[in-house]
């Protein structure tokens, strides 16, 4: 028996998440952990649930997720950007309603590189006359 699985890549700031969306009954499960016990803040539960909640899939699918790199934050929105493009990759017809809420658009910004005679990516050394 193939269980059908739809997966979607999310990436945001330096996290990537592999994200697959199996038939089931709502649970998340990221690294093998549950989500309540991964994430300590709700804020963050709340954005990597969105695209289920925008679609009304959040008691259809299972949702299991490999992040890693980056933070809790950078995790959550890797997370968010996975489970839209899983979804579309699920039914098309889902597309529309996750284009508008911005859920399918990769994040571009990135932490700005730091550059030589600075101390940080702007950071100047302070300026003292004499």
């Amino acid at each position: 028996m193939a269980t059908t699985r739809y997966y979607g890549t999310g990436r945001r700031k330096s996290s990537v998440a592999r994200v697959y969306l199996v038939p089931g009954t709502g649970k998340v499960t990221i690294n093998k952990k549950d989500m309540d016990e991964y994430f300590g803040y709700d804020t963050l539960k709340v954005i990597a649930r969105q695209p289920l909640e925008l679609t009304s899939t959040a008691d259809k699918f299972d949702v299991l997720v490999n992040v890693h790199g980056g933070g809790y934050t950078g995790q959550a929105g890797a997370i968010r950007h996975g489970i839209a493009r899983a979804l579309l990759e699920a039914d098309p017809e889902f597309r529309p309603a996750l284009k508008k809420a911005g859920y399918l658009t990769r994040d571009p910004r990135m932490k700005e590189r730091k550059k030589y005679g600075l101390k940080k990516a702007r950071r100047a050394p302070q300026f003292s006359k004499r």
